[in-house]
């Protein structure tokens, strides 16, 4: 992808290449000097151009003008000690250098206005993808997140596929993982939708069958406002997956509207959570309403859990087979989420040769033990009380319990 987008935080950097402008400065030197010492019916000149047409390609349209002028001092010095400088082939040469040298500036300073619009426009869709996505911190109640972004749009940085983690009104944490059906800027907005109803809905609901329902009310509302109906006129609907995490205890529950089943990772068993109760795609409005149903499943600490987009199962090697996430996931040596998504990262590229041509995302997280689960925050504003208490004169309050974990019974399949 070019250097494609792996995350809101990471940017693949590139070495500068003005250290290289010495290179058609030796190049000016080695010319002159030949031509000076070469019988006067020999021209080398005329090979000045290469100095600043090779500077455009390695710096800007500064540097490329200096080692342009010293190009055409290189050829009076070149005319005046071979037959004069008024000589007509000495002045053809020079003029046609000096006419080449300032296109060659010309097209370097279009190409890098085009590079800084295009850099602007990368650091408006980053903002955006920051303000629309809002990554998840890497530790959210009981939690430790990890996660990966690939936009299918190159220059964009952004594309169709969502996903969020939010706390709920009660000890829970609530997730979702999307895909909007489309790719690219023509994404966003439904997938804004989508998020903004969640965000929302995550709070004020309270089970996830309440939620994923008003999820749908919102998106079958506003989706034709945002969709993309003129370039693709087709049905538009959002897969997601939608999980409640309570603090305490081992269960945890999910409801599957349309999207690939979430994967289980304790220890090399990686389990396939297939819902039992699956319901229609986000959107479907035209679908009777029916009763939904979510899912429990076994998520004890150290137990990691992957969501993931289709654009990562579906990824195709050069021979035509998909990436069989899966499999490929019982054999990774994976200490947490952060290197869980490395090694997927690191094997899609790999299996693919290149990075995955469609939107995709992954989501990891890890549930941990109960002496993991004291946030700094709070820990921080406990510490501001107690200093307050000593001025006072007071004992210093007593530090809350930390939540306590559950057990490892094995996940139901």
């Amino acid at each position: 992808m070019g250097n494609r987008r792996r995350s809101v935080g990471r940017l693949v950097e590139h070495p500068s290449g003005r250290g290289l402008v010495a290179i058609p400065l030796a190049l000016i030197i080695v010319i002159t000097v030949v031509d000076v010492r070469s019988p006067a019916d020999v021209h080398l000149g005329p090979l000045l151009v290469i100095a600043p047409t090779l500077t455009a390609s390695l710096a800007g349209p500064l540097p490329t003008a200096l080692v342009g002028v010293l190009a055409v001092a290189a050829q009076v010095v070149i005319a005046v000690l071979h037959g004069g400088l008024t000589t007509t082939n000495h002045v053809a040469q020079i003029l046609a250098l000096i006419l080449l040298t300032a296109l060659v500036v010309l097209v370097c300073h279009v190409r890098e206005r085009r590079a800084r619009e295009l850099e602007r426009a990368r650091s408006v869709a980053e903002t955006a993808q920051r303000v629309l996505l809002r990554p998840p911190a890497h530790r959210i109640g009981p939690l430790r997140t990890a996660w990966l972004y690939l936009a299918a749009e190159d220059d964009t940085r952004i594309g169709g596929d969502l996903f969020a983690v939010t706390r709920s009104a009660a000890a829970s944490t609530r997730v979702i993982i999307g895909d909007v059906r489309g790719k690219g800027l023509a994404a966003i907005g439904e997938a804004s939708v989508v998020l903004g109803a969640f965000r929302e809905g995550a709070h004020r609901c309270a089970t996830l069958p309440d939620l994923t329902a008003a999820l749908e009310v919102s998106v079958c509302r506003d989706l034709d406002e945002v969709a993309d109906t003129d370039d693709d006129p087709g049905e538009h609907f959002v897969t997601a997956l939608v999980l409640d995490i309570p603090d305490d205890g081992t269960e945890a529950a999910m409801l599957n509207c349309g999207h690939p089943p979430p994967l289980l990772l304790r220890g090399r068993e990686v389990t396939v959570l297939h819902a039992r109760h699956p319901a229609p795609p986000l959107g479907m409005c035209g679908l009777p309403a029916a009763s939904q149903v979510s899912d429990p499943f076994t998520f004890a600490a150290g137990d990691l859990l992957l969501l993931y987009t289709d654009g990562v199962i579906e990824a195709r090697s050069p021979s035509g087979a998909f990436y069989p996430l899966a499999e490929r996931l019982a054999t990774f040596s994976a200490s947490g989420p952060d290197a869980l998504v490395r090694h997927i990262h690191d094997d899609l590229v790999r299996h693919v040769g290149a990075e995955p041509a469609d939107d995709a995302a992954l989501l990891v997280l890890e549930r941990t033990a109960a002496h993991h689960l004291r946030l700094p925050h709070r820990a921080a504003t406990r510490s501001g009380e107690d200093r307050r208490a000593r001025t006072a004169g007071e004992p210093p309050a007593r530090p809350g319990s930390a939540v306590p974990g559950g057990g490892a019974d094995p996940a139901r399949r």
